[in-house]
């Protein structure tokens, strides 16, 4: 195993569990996102603005081939990087990949107010949170291993992905 991809929908606590993953390893960390805003000199909600969706689709999965060169990395997918088969392969090749999941109620509650969220900038975010858990749901079905984090503490999220990866 060389890498720890974390998928899922966002609020479902990827970049917040990944680092605590990857400290209680001893290992990196990335989010995907970051680095592609770091690449693009520009927030993920201005490329999909500026450039649109396929662009940002294209520049993901450019940088998930770079990512998954390295090892011992604990990588924070962004929620629709599970929507390209290529993606998956890549990140079933190069490491484990585990599935966050959490509630509808969860996932709004962690997601309002934030405007880095570009296909949540809706009048009615919940709605628009069920449709694509909906449209997503048998690309995320697809990862073997999964943890619902609706009710669990970071440290106990932590401590069920090492259950899953040892």
């Amino acid at each position: 195993m060389s890498n720890i991809y974390l998928v899922g929908f966002m609020g479902t606590g990827k970049t917040t569990v990944g680092k605590a993953l990857a400290h209680r390893k001893k290992w990196s960390f990335i989010d995907l996102d970051e680095l592609i805003e770091l690449k693009e000199r520009k927030r993920i909600v201005d490329i999909f603005a500026q450039e649109g969706e396929v662009y940002f689709r294209r520049r993901e999965k450019e940088v998930l081939k770079e990512v998954a060169k390295e090892n011992n990395f604990v990588v924070a997918c962004g929620g629709g990087i599970v929507l390209d088969e290529e993606n998956i392969k890549i990140m079933k090749e190069t490491g484990i990949v585990i599935c966050l999941t959490a509630r509808v109620d969860v996932i709004l509650k962690r997601t309002t107010g934030f405007t880095s969220r570009p296909l949540l900038n809706t009048s009615n975010p919940k709605e628009r949170i069920e449709e694509l858990l909906k449209k997503r749901a048998p690309f995320y079905a697809r990862i073997e291993k999964t943890v619902d984090t609706s009710n669990l503490s970071v440290e106990k999220v932590v401590e069920k992905i090492i259950e899953l990866v040892d």
